[in-house]
């Protein structure tokens, strides 16, 4: 580059630049024909992974074998695991299985359902995941938040105590329908879908959420016998206190001293991540002193309920109770779809968190896959709706687990269970069922993340504690809906309401910056140079005129004092990555208002879409012309200031 002094008496002050340089041309982009940009859109849009990419340049043969490891990935690791391996996960599938069968049963009444299908859901799912999945942290099972909207949404039109059979029928048919939601998002590449529960809303609906589930469990606790349906904090707060004729004090010491047992575990197990197995083995311990006190002691003849004889062998098939047809049909689909999107992303995001730490990667259309199959599956053997746990897969990965087998180990434990010692659990008091949820479910209220939050964006927050108060106050679905809902509005917001700076340049450089965040950028006189900092589309295109017509307005007004005119009006274009007709439609209005005031309109880095759309509009051959077209606001200053004679004077580094 070459850069010139000049001592013109009306040259610009020295604090700005002037570049003889040689401008670079602004060339369009390389033709493409409509269908190369469609194939080209399609593949981003749902193959941003490019799956395809491994079958190339590969033998029939070998072909064959990666598509059955890319739908098998047991395939994958199956031929290399070892006996090592094999011990690791035996440690982790016998140490989850623990965690599983008394939170089976837990989150099964959770979902009013018998206890039994708790632990059915708890055998076959992690089966099909073992096969299926691309995770090896994951562990599957039912999971509280899943089973509160299941048992919450079915029961605003069945009751699950005076018609307990069509209740069962609807949560296997939910079931069958959240896992062909779950399937089809994944083998449609539609897993974007998903990405609208941003962290926010998940933080506050898991808060939420904790909350009404903890409240449940005051009926348990307590030991009250006559019970709102109703989720909200009012009724079921309300429900308490005229209830007090119920409460029992026998149940209360006791699902009192076992939460605090449970909570202390679960505390010991953060401080010391290596006494992960404290707290994992805690609900179990729970369990079975609370079976032989109230067996020892005849307890339930005195305030405490208890679970009472369950039904023993391995899940019956269920595949003809579910209910394709009749009145509760567009339930059974609602129900299936809220409590689908949730689990779905409970168990990605778990799998995904899991997966960064040990340095390896989780399919995430696989993974849906994989979790919609086997809820499909498990809908047919008496399941009910299953994802992976956050409490379990923490447990799985710090007991060591390698691979999925410590899903397959988990479920052949399970397994021994249902065939032989259902009996055990006939004495085992629902209060301490109760505390069990609860201890688990603490772990979902995350207050330092929402600090972050609040630290972060205010905006984020807000939407957050939508989330929270909605699902607290209202209902679980009504408050996630709230919260997707002001999400979506925020997006909507951002791309109506674009952001736009006014650019000036920053002494000794040929830089330009938003003269309001960097200071010691100067404004050229004559120049009005603007960024803008989004597509331009029909819903914005209005906005921006006006947006750019009043920086105009403020402009001239400004600059009517020190006795100079507006020259040239800049669009810097580098964040406008899409345009519409309504885009170039604001372009040819634009470039006719600036030309009525006497300036010029021009465009710096339009990028290849964008340039393209403009020069088909661009019918006469005028708007597009090369001398108002550059690639650098610096570029295109030096030039257009050679045009007007004023040669400013500086070293530029």
């Amino acid at each position: 580059m070459d850069y010139t002094n000049s001592s013109n008496a009306d040259q610009l002050p020295q604090s700005h630049l002037q570049i003889a340089m040689e401008v670079h041309r602004v060339v369009p982009p390389p033709p493409e024909s409509t269908i190369r940009k469609l194939k080209t859109t399609l593949k981003e849009t749902f193959f941003p992974d490019d799956p395809l990419r491994q079958f190339k340049g590969q033998p029939t043969r070998k072909k064959w074998i990666l598509a059955a490891q890319y739908i098998f990935p047991i395939l994958q690791w199956g031929p290399n695991y070892s006996l090592q391996l094999f011990k690791s996960d035996v440690v982790s599938g016998l140490t989850i299985a623990s965690l599983a069968i008394p939170q089976g049963i837990s989150y099964a009444k959770l979902a009013n359902l018998p206890p039994i299908v708790g632990l059915y859901s708890s055998f076959v799912p992690p089966l099909v995941y073992a096969v299926l999945g691309s995770s090896r942290d994951l562990a599957v099972g039912p999971v509280s938040i899943a089973s509160l909207i299941l048992g919450s949404m079915l029961r605003q039109e069945v009751s699950p105590v005076n018609d307990p059979v069509l209740f069962l029928q609807l949560a296997f048919t939910t079931t069958f329908f959240a896992g062909v939601f779950q399937a089809s998002l994944g083998f449609l590449r539609l897993g974007f879908i998903i990405d609208f529960l941003s962290k926010a809303t998940l933080i506050g609906f898991m808060a939420g959420a904790a909350i009404i589930v903890s409240l449940q469990q005051l009926k348990a606790l307590l030991g009250i016998t006559h019970f709102t349906k109703k989720m909200g904090l009012v009724p079921v707060v309300s429900s308490v206190f005229h209830n007090t004729n119920e409460w029992s004090w026998q149940t209360i010491l006791m699902g009192f001293c076992f939460l605090v047992f449970l909570l202390v575990a679960r505390h010991v197990s953060i401080k010391k991540p290596k006494l992960f197995w404290v707290s994992a083995g805690a609900p179990l311990v729970s369990v079975i002193l609370s079976t032989l006190l109230v067996f020892a002691f005849k307890a339930q003849h005195h305030g405490i309920s208890i679970i009472g004889k369950l039904q023993e062998g391995l899940n019956p098939p269920s595949w003809n109770m579910l209910q394709f047809h009749g009145s509760h049909l567009g339930l059974s689909i609602k129900t299936g779809l809220v409590t689908g999107i949730i689990s779905l992303t409970e168990g990605i995001a778990v799998g995904r968190t899991f997966a960064a730490l040990k340095n390896y990667k989780v399919d995430g259309n696989k993974e849906m896959m994989a979790i919609g199959l086997m809820n499909m599956v498990g809908s047919s053997t008496s399941c009910y709706v299953t994802t992976g746990a956050f409490s379990r897969s923490a447990v799985n990965h710090n007991a060591g687990a390698k691979t999925a087998v410590s899903n397959i180990v988990m479920s052949v434990t399970v397994m021994v269970t249902l065939l032989f010692l259902m009996p055990l659990f006939q004495y085992t008091p629902n209060v301490v069922l109760g505390a069990i949820i609860v201890s688990a479910v603490v772990g979902l209220i995350d207050i330092p993340a929402a600090c972050q939050i609040w630290k972060i964006d205010r905006f984020d927050f807000m939407v957050m504690l939508c989330a929270f108060f909605g699902v607290v106050f209202i209902s679980v679905q009504d408050g996630l809906a709230i919260a997707v809902g002001i999400s979506i509005f925020k997006i909507l917001l951002q791309i109506t309401r674009p952001k736009t700076a006014m650019l000036g340049n920053i002494p000794g450089t040929d830089i330009f910056r938003d003269v309001h965040h960097y200071k010691e950028s100067m404004k050229i006189p004559g120049f009005l140079i603007l960024s803008i900092e989004a597509p331009i589309n029909f819903a914005n295109s209005t906005y921006l005129n006006e947006r750019v017509l009043r920086w105009i307005e403020e402009y001239e007004a400004e600059d009517h004092k020190k006795q100079s005119s507006l020259r040239f009006v800049i669009l810097e274009m580098s964040a406008v990555n899409g345009i519409d007709t309504s885009g170039t439609s604001f372009f040819k209005e634009l470039k006719k208002t600036v030309e009525k005031k006497g300036a010029e309109l021009v465009l710096v880095n339009p990028l290849g879409e964008v340039m393209e759309k403009l020069q088909k509009s661009d019918e006469s051959g005028e708007f597009m012309r090369p001398d108002c077209l550059f690639l650098t606001v610096g570029e295109a200053v030096a030039a257009l200031s050679a045009t007007i004679k004023v040669q400013p004077s500086i070293n530029v580094v």
